[in-house]
């Protein structure tokens, strides 16, 4: 049985783990909710506030997962057990290690038909999107497919899995951004999508607009999950966390910008809706592949880029978990990967078969009554909005809480500051956003959140 020393291993280089921690914060959020939220909130004001929120609030928070699991060396639940060992607030650990499983179990589902509609676009562009996503016979080999590739790149550790794919997969990914974003700006039209996405109109802005940028910024960047501590473990002591985070951000970010060029001149550029909501990605935009020249093979490099982006992610998810059977159980890396592999397979077959498969899945009122559970009526979209909305954001508020005042921001502040050349000053900042600001707005993340569901 594998000692979990020989087993976590670390990162070989910086640029290593910016990619691959970038690569777990890239994903669909940035493509399919980072486009519909912005064209249903206003556009470029939205903008402007989602990269303060970005800057003020997830910065922070993100150092503050970081050094939790560089401190520690360990995964979520061994991190906080490590510092208060037999306390409550090890539930807390658990509860992003159950968060990063579940939401695993329907995120790879969704990822499976990003990949499918690669071969959909250029062999069967006129199936549509709800006879797709209701066919087992495709839905279940392509969530099979995509969980199989996540589990081969987890297979090889962290230097030699993650982050060697890492360094492949996020310049192809960035690769095949630029081409199509020099597609959409240069189609005839694209000037109007590009002043919606670029001319800020802040007399737009509401509550709730700031309050959707605060979430979207939050989520975007895989905040609340474990992930980051899960990373922040395999980087070495003599690491410049607060370099290296920034460059994260910065990364996640830049990427989530590019997909506004990316997509906003197009649908401009053909007279679509901005704020079509999620359908956006899905229905929406192979629509407007279809009226360009070579719209077939243009749609396929965009869910070839999806594809990617989701990969990047599901691999952090499914890495938060495996860590927790290597460093607590003392698993070896494979037999953790294959468990927790067939373990989410198994988790997210209701929702492969939810999306009008099995009737009792797809509409689940039968259990539940006709307001569903949080306002959802499906498996899948109940699993999204237990796990990937109220457990994110709760698990998040319980953690900037146990590091700003539980572990304490002043040992924390130490660990922020080895091996980095931050001034006492931004640390003294540093140590408020931690304690003050971050817990306060993320609990405002969590009421909207409630009331979203409650109506």
């Amino acid at each position: 049985m594998a000692t979990p020393g020989a087993e976590r291993g670390q990162w070989g280089s910086r640029v290593g783990f910016i990619l691959a921690a970038a690569g777990s914060a890239v994903g669909l959020g940035n493509f399919w909710r980072f486009p519909y939220v912005t064209g249903q909130s206003g556009g470029a004001a939205f903008v402007v506030i989602y990269l303060a929120c970005v800057a003020l609030v997830c910065l922070p928070y993100l150092f503050a997962e970081l050094v939790l699991g560089r401190h520690t060396q360990k995964n979520p639940l061994g991190a906080i057990r490590t510092i208060r060992p037999g306390s409550p607030w090890v539930l807390v650990g658990g509860l992003c290690v159950l968060t990063g499983v579940f939401i695993l179990s329907y995120y790879a589902v969704i990822a499976g038909w990003t990949f499918g509609y690669i071969f959909k676009n250029l062999l069967f562009a006129h199936l549509d999107f709800g006879h797709f996503i209701a066919s087992p016979w495709i839905v279940i080999p392509l969530f099979a497919l995509f969980l199989g590739l996540t589990m081969l790149v987890v297979f090889g550790g962290v230097e030699e899995g993650i982050e060697r794919w890492s360094k492949v997969l996020m310049p192809l990914l960035i690769g095949l951004m630029i081409v199509l974003i020099v597609r959409s700006v240069t189609l005839p039209g694209a000037e109007k999508g590009l002043a919606f996405y670029l001319k800020p109109d802040f007399s737009k802005v509401t509550g709730e607009v700031i309050v959707a940028a605060l979430g979207q910024a939050f989520f975007s960047l895989s905040l609340g999950m474990g992930a980051m501590i899960t990373y922040g473990s395999y980087l070495s002591r003599h690491e410049d966390v607060v370099v290296a985070g920034s460059y994260v951000a910065l990364f996640d970010t830049l990427i989530a910008l590019m997909a506004g060029f990316m997509i906003f001149p197009a649908v401009f550029a053909t007279g679509h809706d901005p704020a079509s909501g999620p359908a956006l990605v899905f229905i929406v935009l192979p629509e407007i592949f279809q009226a360009l020249p070579l719209g077939n093979l243009i749609g396929a490099l965009f869910f070839l880029l999806l594809s990617i982006a989701a990969l990047t992610s599901t691999v952090s998810l499914l890495e938060v978990v495996v860590a927790y059977f290597v460093d607590e159980r003392r698993w070896s890396r494979k037999r953790s990967v294959w468990v927790v592999g067939a373990l989410t397979f198994l988790i997210g077959l209701p929702s492969a078969l939810s999306q009008g498969t099995v009737a009792g899945l797809s509409n689940m009122d039968w259990l539940f009554g006709a307001d569903g559970l949080l306002g959802q009526h499906d498996f899948l979209s109940i699993m999204d909005a237990i796990w990937g909305n109220l457990a994110l954001a709760l698990g998040a508020l319980l953690i900037s809480i146990f590091v700003g005042w539980v572990w304490g921001a002043d040992r924390a502040a130490e660990e922020l500051r080895q091996g980095s050349r931050v001034g006492p000053g931004l640390v003294r900042v540093w140590q408020f956003f931690i304690r003050y600001v971050c817990p306060v707005v993320i609990f405002i993340i969590l009421l909207n959140v409630f009331r979203g569901y409650l109506g």
